[in-house]
């Protein structure tokens, strides 16, 4: 068949005899014209330009630059492709009517097509390179396009085509759009002035894309880039190389960032209070404010939904075109009409009737469906992520303004402050995220319905109502799955104090063989907790079965009532397009009741956000209001993430510090000056209206000391607080000499730390200066404890640092207040924590010297009366009013009593001071410091250990394994985590759920069997509904089976593994808990625990549900059309690749989410507890500066995480569009039966809905299978060995009796890959002897004790006791029959007898008589119920001595021969250790008494002193023989310790 342009079928074709532009031919030759000069033009210009530019793949963002109409453009571009489109397909349905090929009907279309595609890569590449003047090009084209668009639409009117015909349609619109992108191209050269003008605009692009560390291009990208997420494709690969981390996602834009965010809510808000401002009865209303601020993005993503919905409707009308045009060619295969020749026009009823026309359609509107409801998802979470940060910001405000009385009385309390930052601005988040749900499905559920109606009658309505009435047990289920939530959360938070007891108290629990006891308690909690998991898992599974069921029994209802009401065949067409109906009609009733909960849930944020928001502020004082609104100016100027940005509001402190040093230095001259606060008739009150402090008039010299003191409670911190502006001012005022009231440096009784380095708490926001840094440090000693930190100064600290002692965080508070640099410093009791030598040191060099010299006004609150002497100043306080304000010789003279008062309890505290003196507090508190730091080497191995894959032993460490590993699946931990479930819950998994899939395809293929019966087959209707019945009510109920074996296994799982893991821990050696951090530990109990219980069976629920059900699609449209497995090799390469691509970022950016959410939480949290301390140091607006920096950074990387989410879904739709494109095309060309067709285009549907599920869940569980490595790596740990090599009957039953203890050449290490810690240790100790054991720290004193008990590794030599070798008992029977007194007092929470007898073996009046040796009889006889008072978590509410004396009775109660005291004086004072002494000598006289001390004196009595040196025995006999030898060891320690 020869080829011609206008047909050789037709003569007439080519004869212009009435007219050139009469011929039809000729029209459309013209129309070329245009398309093939635009391809000539811009062809070599983008040649060069790409050469040139190849460089600029990677567009530079300082180029990125729009021009006027730019979105506009590309839409009009968009809809003209679109046309164009159909305008090829109506050409080419047209010409098959044709005897012979017509090229003029869709040649010029097809060029037209390349055409304007070419259009728009020409434009974006003018556009990134900003060269506007070749855009003329763009211009004359669409000039010429239109004109010869408008002579054919000319034409046509003369021959009286009218809209009937599709060809007059396409040409109209046509003509409008290629109108309309002409206006554009005028407006640029408008608004640009490139050409006709002298001088063409000049152009900057956004301020974000100036600041290279924006790397979000979502706003400013073209609009192609923006629906498909392009620009991601960087990133996502990129993280194929190295993980993403908080650089390579750079910062928000700031359209986006917290601070603009936060002034339009605060805007809002403010408008709303001015409108209820007269109504004293109502409150502003958050819910407006949130609409006025972001109402216009939730408007444009509700429209996006309604869009993509509409558009989801066209999935089913598509499918039931297609199968009903088979239907009719199969029946009118007998008839076929040639066409005449003359009417070529087709009508649109004719063009849709064609299959291919709507297997493309279907594919178009497939492709916009999905880009549309990405868009609405998109917007809505940039529109969330905004209000939380803005939500953030109102709250951290909030905060700083807080009045303290609301915070002491416990009107606000700090957990209430944690759950708006952590869960109310959340649940709103979620809520906006919902929300577009809230009104599209109204409208999706309703339009669905009436296509149901218009398909198959009345008995649409039965399958409708159906869904319907099934609708509020889901609400139900719901509302039921957070309470067993919430019931859950609570039986794991008892749980975890329980471990965390038993983990802090792991010593003594091995040492007393305790373990078990213990153990079984917290193994009820965790049945407890069980048992709320189960009826969790239940509702869970009943949720996932209703998702599943409704949609079955909807169809069984429908059909089956269809079969019997109706006298019509049910018509492949109609099934399967309403089976494709009922499945878009499922999603928004499921969703329905989750929109509703959190609507609930939102509604109730809102009121505790209000209440919150309303609630008392402290009182304005001008000063307070000045420093806040410049720091806020200063803020909104620089929106940096630098650390630097933080110190931008300084220069303003510094002119403030430089005026204040340079009146510093005027000699003084007034006598105002001399007072640098004075308080004036004062009462306050802590806001209960009641005067705390009445009647107070004082005044605080400048640049001197004034004392504060009183007895407890008689307000001398409240005194403080009131001049900070802290109180409520009742009456009377504080007056501040005008210089003074910058900033005071104040440390208040309860340290509060940052979370932050050493040096970050000590400076604290001023400019380091070294030479006083170092002056500082040492005044408060600090020094030595900052040597033992693993990083010196630069070591964490803080909730989540290194936990320090009580001492050592006082002493780093004292010493930023030192540090700044402030006219006047306040110390609110600054001894309290410390020991004697410290405080004289920190007196001596800090106070007299440090702040003496600098003339800096002291404010000093003490109980220490011995430092009074050294006071300019002293106010006396009792009951809430000042007793005497003067100096020393002032009150010397006119208040005798009071001074003799003083003097009496100065000699009682010097008395103490002697005692003390041997009480070195501060080195037991460096002690147990390095005892906490001692294992960091070995602490950082275990923390690498843990993060390695264990495959990978040999280490090969280069880049290519490494990212093996962070590609790879861990498929080695899912089938640990699958097998600890059991088998049989593991094989009955699986074949519920392939049984289940198999009976799903079942029902559908039936379906498609009994619509392709021919009429004749009629009769047979009833075998086939009973048949169609049975399968669904199997469905139905395998549904059940398989969403409760999934969740069942998953139980299973998880009980065996905390079991397991609580049983390897309690079983460690003690080494395992030196060397790892108990956070760690923890973490395995908590957070790890909580994943396996509740976060893993649902993913891999909905991860097989998915993958069975593409698989399953899969199959049956390659049974339907063999042909498309052909195509599905390139789709299934994409998609794996795509799967590969997405884990590994979405991994990165899960971790980044989390890693940067705690900080910000902290924050918040470190923020209420300081408040007084922020507030006194005026470093508001630098707190501030770092909570919008710390919520940004976690935005962004929210913003990354949901951004890629979108990319992956953006590219598994269009994946899943092709499927059902490539699907339709290939039954279209088989042509097969009809009912199979309809079957194969359904599945292809479903795909696309399932395909991102797919990846998304594996995604998911790749991380949460992270939390299962980690319980199984400890779970490879080495237990004890806890069997002996001798039974219990060998062993007599009141072993040890004698007491008789032979050392024989022991050799101990703590493990067989290190140093022994004692070599050939030799000794013997006889029945009853009282030995002492000394030497210096690390001599192995501690290592002997702990051998007794077998807690190390005895490798050579051995213990024998009473005749038995002690490394052949049980280790059980062994620790059992020893007693021990640790250094650290431990007690567990509980009662009194728990805790002196866990076992509950011994009677009454046996633990009385172990109390009253302790003297401790009459203190638990004043506790309410005796014996069964309660003891609070490691024993708080009694003092260390009184617990250290627990510890002994303890002891007593187990009646064994020997007892070995580990140091156990070291921590009380005197008075206490002295009973001590006694008890040990009379109630201990017939037992064998080992004594490690810590003080020698304490062993001075003893029958034999040991004396150790690095593991070796040097000096072993009487102390008295010792102290004889005048240059003995033993002599020199007495003589040093007296």
């Amino acid at each position: 068949m020869k080829l011609a342009f206008c047909g050789n079928d037709n003569p007439a074709a080519y004869n212009i005899s009435a007219g050139v532009l009469r011929n039809v031919c000729f029209v459309d030759a013209l129309n070329l014209v245009p398309h093939v000069f635009l391809l000539f033009i811009t062809f070599p210009i983008l040649f060069i330009g790409w050469g040139s530019q190849s460089s600029k793949v990677q567009i530079h963002h300082n180029t990125w630059l729009h021009f006027p109409g730019h979105n506009l453009r590309w839409i009009l571009t968009f809809t003209l492709l679109f046309v164009h489109v159909c305008e090829i397909a109506e050409g080419i349905v047209s010409d098959a009517q044709m005897k012979s090929r017509h090229l003029h009907l869709f040649l010029p279309a097809i060029i037209g097509f390349v055409a304007a595609t070419t259009s728009i890569v020409y434009y974006h590449n003018i556009e990134t390179s900003n060269f506007p003047k070749l855009l003329l090009a763009l211009f004359l084209y669409w000039v010429m396009a239109f004109v010869a668009k408008t002579i054919k639409l000319v034409r046509y009117c003369q021959e009286g085509v009218t809209f009937s015909q599709l060809r007059f349609c396409i040409t109209g619109i046509m003509v409008i759009l290629y109108g309309l992108l002409m206006a554009v191209e005028i407006n640029v050269i408008r608004v640009r002035r490139y050409v006709f003008s002298m001088n063409p605009q000049k152009v900057k692009p956004p301020e974000d894309l100036q600041d290279l560390g924006v790397r979000f291009l979502q706003p400013f990208v073209n609009l192609l880039s923006k629906a498909t997420y392009w620009w991601m494709n960087t990133l996502i690969i990129s993280a194929h190389k190295k993980p993403i981390d908080l650089k390579a996602i750079g910062k928000l834009p700031i359209a986006m960032r917290a601070l603009t965010n936060y002034v339009c809510l605060k805007e809002a808000y403010e408008e709303q209070k001015k409108k209820v401002a007269n109504q004293p009865n109502r409150n502003p209303s958050i819910w407006l404010a949130m609409y006025r601020a972001f109402g216009r993005p939730i408007l444009l993503s509700s429209t996006f939904r309604y869009l993509a919905d509409l558009l989801g409707f066209a999935g089913p009308l598509c499918i039931s075109g297609i199968v009903q045009g088979f239907q009719n060619t199969s029946q009118d295969n007998t008839t076929t009409i040639e066409k005449d020749q003359s009417d070529s026009y087709l009508s649109s009823q004719d063009f849709l009737g064609n299959a291919y026309v709507l297997a493309v359609l279907l594919f178009l509107a497939l492709i916009l469906q999905r880009t549309f409801l990405q868009a609405s998802y998109y917007v809505t979470t940039e529109t969330g992520i905004n209000l939380r940060g803005a939500l953030l910001a109102m709250i951290y405000n909030k905060i700083l303004r807080l009045s303290t009385s609301n915070l002491s009385m416990g009107e606000m309390t700090l957990g209430q402050i944690n759950n708006l930052v952590a869960i109310e601005t959340n649940q709103l988040m979620w809520f906006l995220f919902l929300c577009p749900n809230l009104w599209a499905m109204p409208v999706q559920i309703i339009m669905g319905v009436i296509l149901l109606y218009n398909l198959l009658g009345e008995s649409a309505l039965v399958g409708a109502a159906v869904i319907v009435l099934l609708a509020p047990i889901q609400y139900f289920i719901a509302t039921k799955l957070a309470e067993a939530q919430k019931s859950t959360l609570d039986y794991s938070t008892e749980r975890l104090k329980k471990t965390n007891e038993i983990l802090k108290g792991i010593k003594l629990l091995k040492l007393y063989a305790w373990e078990h006891i213990f153990c079984t308690s917290v193994e009820e909690t965790r049945m407890k907790e069980f048992t709320s998991l189960k009826t969790f898992a239940l509702y869970t599974s009943l949720s996932i079965f209703m998702n599943a069921a409704i949609p079955m029994a909807a169809v069984l209802a429908t059909f089956v009532t269809y079969a019997y009401t109706t006298d019509k065949k049910l018509q492949p067409a109609q099934a399967f397009a309403s089976l494709s109906l009922f499945h878009i009609l499922v999603t928004p009733l499921f969703l329905l009741s989750t929109v509703v909960r959190f609507a609930v849930k939102a509604i109730i944020s809102v009121q505790k956000l209000n209440e919150f928001l309303l609630s008392d502020e402290i009182g304005g004082d001008s000063w307070r209001d000045g420093c806040s609104s410049v720091a806020y100016e200063s803020c909104k100027k620089h929106t940096g993430f630098h650390p630097k940005a933080i110190n931008r509001k300084q220069p303003l402190r510094y002119q403030l510090e430089s005026y204040e040093q340079s009146s510093r230095r005027q000699p003084r001259s007034l006598e105002i000056d001399d007072i640098a606060i004075k308080v004036s008739n004062g009462y306050f009150s802590w806001g209960s209206g009641l005067a705390t402090l009445s009647n107070i008039n004082i005044r605080i010299p400048t640049g001197q000391m004034t004392m504060i003191v009183g007895q407890v409670g008689c307000g001398k911190s409240s005194l403080l607080l009131a001049i900070l502006g802290e109180m409520q001012t009742l009456e009377g005022k504080v007056h501040w000499s005008n210089r003074n009231r910058y900033s005071v440096a104040y440390a208040a009784q309860k340290p509060w730390l940052l979370n932050a380095t050493v040096e970050e708490n000590i400076t604290c926001g001023s400019p380091f200066n070294k030479q006083r840094y170092k002056t500082v440090t040492d005044a408060c000693s600090l020094q030595p404890d900052i040597d033992l930190l693993p990083f010196g100064d630069q070591t964490e600290i803080g909730e989540r640092g290194i936990n320090l002692s009580g001492g050592q965080r006082q002493r780093i508070c004292v010493a930023r207040a030192l540090y700044q640099n402030t006219n006047i410093v306040f110390l609110d009791d600054p001894f309290s924590a410390l020991d004697i030598h410290l405080s004289d040191h920190l007196m001596q060099e800090g106070i007299l010297k440090f702040l003496q010299e600098d003339k800096r006004t002291l404010v000093l609150v003490t109980h220490k009366l011995q430092y009074l002497p050294h006071a300019d100043w002293i106010i006396a306080m009792k009951d809430g009013m000042v007793l005497r304000e003067g100096t020393l010789k002032d009150i010397q003279n006119k208040d005798v009593e009071l001074y003799e008062h003083w003097k009496t309890l100065m000699n009682r505290q010097d008395q103490e001071l002697e005692k003390d003196m041997e009480a070195d507090q501060t080195s037991l508190e460096r002690k147990t410091l390095r005892r906490a730091m001692y294992p960091r080497e070995s602490k950082a191995q275990l923390e690498d250990e843990d993060e390695e894959e264990e495959e990978e032993e040999d280490e090969d460490d280069n880049m290519s394994t490494v990212m093996r590993l962070r590609t790879k699946m861990p498929w080695k931990t899912c089938w640990r985590y699958l097998t600890s479930g059991g088998f049989f819950l593991l094989f009955l998994m699986i074949f519920s759920k392939l049984l289940k899939h198999s009976v799903i395809v079942a029902i559908d293929y039936w379906l498609a069997r009994w619509t392709s019966l021919d009429e004749k087959h009629k009769e047979d209707e009833t075998y086939y509904v009973a048949r169609f019945s049975l399968l669904c009510g199997a469905g139905i109920v395998l549904c059940l089976i398989t969403s409760l074996t999934v969740e069942w296994m998953g139980l299973t799982a998880a009980k065996n593994l905390h079991h397991n893991l609580l049983n390897k821990i309690i079983l460690g050696p003690i080494r395992f808990f030196d060397m790892t951090p108990l956070g760690l530990i923890l973490n395995r109990f908590s957070a790890d625990t909580n994943i396996i219980d509740q976060h893993i069976p649902p993913t891999l629920e909905s991860l097989t549900r998915s993958t069975l059900l593409c698989l399953s699609a899969i199959g049956i449209i390659s049974y339907a059309t063999p042909w498309f497995l052909v195509a599905l090799v390139p789709l299934g390469i994409a998609f794996y690749f795509i799967q590969k691509y997405f884990r590994v970022a979405s991994k990165d950016l899960q971790e980044l989410d989390d890693s940067t959410q705690l900080p910000l939480l902290c924050h918040f949290s470190e923020t209420a507890e300081g408040l007084t301390t922020i507030r006194a140091f005026r470093h508001e607006a630098r707190f501030k500066q770092r909570m919008l920096e710390l919520t940004d950074t976690n935005n962004i990387a929210y913003l990354f995480l949901s951004a890629a989410n979108r990319w992956l879904e953006v590219r598994t739709d269009y994946l899943g569009a092709c499927i059902v494109l490539t699907a339709a095309v290939a039954s279209i060309k088989e042509g097969p039966k009809s009912g199979f067709v309809g079957l194969g285009l359904l599945y292809a549907l479903t795909i696309t809905n399932y395909l991102n599920w797919v990846v998304r869940n594996l995604a998911d569980l790749e991380v949460q299978m992270g939390a299962v490595k980690k319980v199984n790596s400890f779970l490879n740990m080495e237990s004890e060995n806890y069997d002996g090599t001798l039974d219990a009957s060998q062993i007599p039953k009141d072993w040890p009796q004698e007491g008789e203890i032979k050392i024989e050449d022991l050799c101990v290490r703590y493990e067989n890959n290190l140093k022994p810690v004692l070599k050939h240790v030799k000794a013997y100790i006889k029945p009853g002897q009282k030995v002492g054991i000394c030497g210096r720290t690390g001599s192995g004193k501690s290592s002997l004790s702990l051998a007794f008990f077998r807690m190390v590794d005895i490798f050579d030599g051995r213990i024998v006791i009473d005749g038995i070798d002690i490394s052949k008992l049980p280790l059980h029977t062994l620790r059992s029959r020893l007693s021990i007194i640790l250094q650290d007092p431990v007690l567990f929470s509980g009662s009194i007898r728990f805790n002196l007898d866990p076992e509950c073996k011994c009677t009454d009046d046996r633990l009385w008589e172990a109390l009253e040796i302790a003297q401790l009889k009459n203190l638990v006889k004043s506790l309410p119920g005796g014996l069964d008072a309660m003891v609070t978590e490691g024993g708080e509410n009694f003092s260390v001595g009184q617990r250290q004396l627990f510890c002994l009775a303890r002891a007593f109660v187990r009646k064994s021969s020997i007892l070995i005291m580990d140091e156990a004086t070291a921590s009380i004072d005197m008075a206490t250790e002295n009973i001590l002494q006694k008890v040990v000598m009379t109630a201990f006289a017939d037992r064998t008494v080992v004594t490690i001390a810590h003080r020698v004196h304490t062993i001075l009595t003893a029958d034999l002193v040991i004396v150790m040196k690095r593991g070796n025995i040097l000096e072993y006999d009487t102390p008295e023989n010792l102290l004889s030898q005048e240059n003995g060891i033993f002599a020199s320690f007495v003589r040093a310790d007296m």
